[in-house]
């Protein structure tokens, strides 16, 4: 059969792209019995449609085999799936979301949650937790206090066990079982020695001698006789007699060492030693709380008697003194007491104590005069003309007044400074305030030193003291107001020791740097002094 498609195709040539036509003619000659059958019969018009169909199909057929697609059929199927997936991803990213949310809603919220209302249920007053802990720890009825007098009560095993008037008691048992060991070894040893039991080690011995010998000689058997007689029970002064007698002995001893009925039995000392150690740990603790309660006594009447007594301020100097001298010793200074001398204004005698520079200072014989009150009665005002009037009298160049935190005005700070004289808050019971005193007299011996040197080499050392001497005061201002914050606010404890921490390590190195500068100022003084 023919068709009539007929057309032309030109041939590509090689790397050549080809411009499709809009349309191609085609001659086909069929040769296939099937196709011919289907095709046979048709008019032109519908034997054309029916061939371009067929043709197309094939094709596509062929494309598809040999692994060509449609690219766009596939990109518009992509995107089409990728719009699909999307839309279904949020939706069910919603779905999940306001399930979710309402899940935990329903579990977790703070007003009306399950969760919540479950843990309420379980810590309140009554709740189920204190009701278990209740039923097994509190209380008498409580299944902790049942069992604990179920295995420890005087009518447990335990101690019906420990009971020496029980029939099944430990020490009872303890005794019936030895008295027992010793008579069934006692049985044994008597058993092997006896000539009536044929397997016994005597007899045994015996026989194989006569098997291996003969007939004993009659020394022999007189040495067998006196063997036999030393372990015969018949004989009272045999080696088994004294033998059965030491067990014996051994027995009762142990018997009457471990009965209670004998006071001097080693378990009747024992529970008599221990119980003596018990009464002298409790006659020894109620002396020892006696002596600590009448210690504490004296201790609190002492202090009142103090408190009350016009010698209070004395003792104040006493302890300003004692703290001054040891941090004057550590770097060579020489403090001395002042307070029962006059000084230069004739029949005055302000100034408690004078520190007076060493040779290995800078400002060397520079003083400090220091003054210590313990009186409500003055305030800074009073408190620096003191100062200023005692630096007259004892010819310093620095004042130091110490006000005792007792009697000291609630404004006043820790550490303040007010030109050549040092104002500090001090208390002399709380060795958490020895740091205020301490850097007090070095801002004190660091003034004396800048104001005793004036090279013009020196100025960058004087710049370097002033900055050490502003930064004390600046965090002494901080230490004041931190330990009257942490007084009134408790909740904020950790940053406020924390702040204490670090500004008295700022004071600490501000001190060092002192020293330092100190050293160097007086190396730098003696060279010119050489010079």
């Amino acid at each position: 059969m023919s068709s009539n498609l007929a057309g032309q195709v030109k041939p590509l040539l090689p790397g050549e792209k080809s411009e499709l036509p809009f349309t191609l003619q085609l001659e086909l000659n069929v040769q296939d019995t099937d196709t011919i059958a289907e095709l046979h019969g048709k008019g032109a018009v519908e034997l054309e449609r029916y061939s371009l169909s067929a043709l197309r199909i094939g094709v596509l057929a062929l494309r598809q085999a040999r692994g060509q697609i449609d690219s766009d059929a596939v990109r518009r199927e992509s995107e089409r799936l990728l719009e699909n997936l999307d839309s279904r991803l949020q939706q069910h990213s919603t779905t999940l979301n306001d399930r979710l949310t309402g899940a935990l809603k329903e579990y977790f919220d703070p007003q009306n949650g399950r969760f919540q209302e479950r843990v309420e249920r379980l810590v309140k007053r009554d709740g189920e937790l204190e009701s278990v802990l209740h039923r097994q720890v509190g209380g008498n009825e409580s299944e902790l206090s049942k069992t604990l007098t179920s295995h420890f009560g005087d009518e447990s095993p335990l101690m019906k066990l420990l009971s020496p008037d029980q029939s099944n008691g430990l020490l009872l048992s303890l005794r019936t079982t030895v008295e027992k060991q010793l008579e069934t070894q006692r049985d044994q040893v008597l058993k092997q020695f006896s000539l009536d039991n044929k397997e016994g080690a005597l007899a045994r011995f015996i026989a194989e001698l006569v098997e291996n010998q003969g007939e004993l000689s009659e020394n022999l058997r007189n040495k067998i006789d006196e063997v036999v007689k030393e372990f015969s029970l018949n004989e009272e002064d045999s080696a088994m007699s004294k033998l059965v007698r030491n067990v014996k002995n051994a027995q009762q001893k142990i018997t009457d060492e471990f009965s209670l009925d004998n006071d001097r039995s080693a378990l009747a000392r024992l529970r008599g030693e221990v119980f003596s150690l018990l009464k002298e740990d409790r006659e020894v603790n109620r002396q020892f709380q006696e002596d600590v309660k009448l210690a504490l006594r004296e201790m609190t009447a002492r202090r009142e008697e103090a408190a009350q007594s016009p010698r209070h301020g004395l003792l104040f100097e006493d302890a300003v003194y004692e703290l001054v001298a040891a941090e004057s010793n550590k770097v060579g200074d020489v403090a001395t007491r002042t307070g029962n001398t006059t000084g230069f204004i004739k029949n005055r005698k302000v100034g408690d104590c004078v520190i007076e520079l060493g040779p290995e200072s800078a400002a060397a014989q520079a003083k400090i005069v220091i003054e210590a009150k313990e009186d409500r009665s003055y305030n800074l005002s009073k408190a620096l003309e003191e100062i200023e009037f005692a630096r007259k009298n004892r010819d310093a160049q620095v004042g130091l007044f110490v006000f005792s935190r007792k009697t000291a005005p609630d404004t006043l700070e820790a550490i303040s400074r007010y030109g050549h004289d040092v104002v500090v808050v001090w208390d002399a019971e709380d060795p958490n305030s020895d740091l205020f005193l301490k850097v007090a007299i070095s801002l004190s011996r660091a003034l004396s030193v800048r104001g005793h040197l004036h090279q013009g080499t020196q100025t960058a050392d004087f710049q370097t003291i002033q900055k050490a001497i502003l930064e004390i005061e600046k965090r002494a201002g901080n230490l004041d107001r931190i330990r009257k914050s942490a007084e009134s606010i408790q909740n904020a404890s950790g940053k406020i020791l924390s702040e204490v921490d670090n500004s008295r390590k700022a004071l600490e190195v501000q001190i060092e740097l002192l020293k330092d500068k100190t050293q160097a100022l007086q190396a730098a003084f003696h060279q010119n002094e050489s010079s």
